[in-house]
């Protein structure tokens, strides 16, 4: 899935402001405080911004995935030995007015091979989707808010919002991209981002640089990294594909 650049330059310029901003700017700028959201604040924001959830692209119609089923190279042999077959057991005959030479049996079972080959394939794929979406929907990543009216509630990372408020310890996945409000012996691996093999600690730091890249911000938080160890609390300032991770 490609992204939008007016979308990645969106998140790079909101990236850039939490990072560079004192936190008592950026809580003001997401309307949103230690205390956490409201209720309606929560519906207003997951309205404007979204849901926290990746969009990797529509699901495939019947009709692309019954082509996907048939179309492949082995079939494509399949069919070219078929168009050979119909050319010198069918074609050539009749036009040597030889009709007893007639023989459709080579091309009746390539053809039926073919059909049974892609419909082994095409029912194999649908269970083996089938049950892989079933798992997913068993999985449930929560992650530690606070809300104004539930403090430290466990909720689905899926309802994250900008603006909330997360805390964060050992062993937490990052739900989205957060600016670092309060920070202890912070570290965090990023190998899943970045590449780096050693873990980065990270600060509740306010930057005076705007020309870095987002990802040397050791204040920022980004979604799909992990805590190595130490414990943050943190303000959500981007959700789903508005992350670096989407």
């Amino acid at each position: 899935m490609t992204t939008n650049p007016k979308t990645l330059k969106k998140m790079n310029e909101q990236i850039i402001f939490c990072a560079t901003n004192s936190t008592k700017l950026i809580l003001q700028a997401l309307n949103t405080s230690f205390t956490g959201l409201s209720e309606q604040a929560i519906k207003e924001h997951r309205n404007l911004y979204g849901n926290n959830k990746i969009v990797h692209g529509k699901k495939l119609s019947l009709t692309k995935r019954i082509a996907n089923a048939f179309i492949n190279p082995f079939t494509a042999i399949l069919f070219c030995l078929a168009i050979v077959s119909i050319f010198t057991d069918i074609i050539i005959p009749i036009m040597q007015n030889s009709p007893d030479d007639v023989n459709p049996v080579t091309v009746i079972i390539i053809l039926t091979m073919v059909f049974i080959s892609g419909s082994l394939r095409f029912v194999q794929e649908s269970r083996s989707g089938n049950a892989a979406e079933k798992l997913l929907s068993l999985i449930t990543t929560t992650c530690t808010v606070t809300r104004q009216y539930r403090p430290k509630a466990e909720i689905p990372l899926e309802d994250v919002v900008i603006g909330d408020i997360i805390h964060l310890s050992a062993g937490d996945m990052i739900p989205a991209d957060a600016r670092i409000l309060e920070a202890k012996d912070l570290f965090i691996s990023q190998a899943s981002l970045t590449g780096e093999s050693e873990p980065v600690e990270k600060f509740a730091k306010t930057y005076q640089e705007k020309n870095l890249s987002i990802t040397n911000y050791n204040n920022i938080l980004f979604m799909g990294s992990n805590v190595i160890s130490g414990s943050a609390t943190a303000v959500v300032i981007g959700v789903g594909n508005n992350t670096l991770f989407g």
